[in-house]
């Protein structure tokens, strides 16, 4: 495919993504434990059968996912650093993001606006 045929493809790829607690410090409230996690697949997150995960912790990873799901310059700090603390300082949890798989995605699977109206 040429470069020309690749600008115009309507797919893209994307990481997905495990969240695991990887350390607590401190005293969990939300009883969470090492090793839960939730994953981010395309636009949508999961949990393992039965788990739970909490939302204060949750939140605090929703605004640097998109950006992981997304491979950026080898140098850029979003390629190298995968750590996310929860917000409550009691806690002391600590979340890593790991990349699991690549999926590829259509443009118009998930946008209102179609590909071809773009120019």
């Amino acid at each position: 495919m040429d470069e020309q045929q690749q600008q115009r493809s309507d797919q893209f790829e994307l990481y997905d993504l495990r969240i695991v607690v990887e350390s607590i410090s401190g005293h969990c409230t939300c009883e969470m434990s090492e090793g839960d996690c939730f994953y981010l697949r395309g636009g949508k997150i999961s949990l393992p059968d039965g788990e739970n995960f909490c939302l204060y912790a949750l939140q605090s990873t929703i605004p640097i996912l998109p950006a992981k799901q997304r491979k950026c310059h080898p140098a850029d700090w979003m390629e190298t650093d995968a750590r996310v603390i929860c917000p409550d300082p009691a806690c002391g949890l600590v979340m890593r993001i790991d990349r699991v798989g690549q999926r590829l995605l259509n443009h118009d699977d998930v946008s209102p606006i179609p590909w071809d109206s773009i120019e």
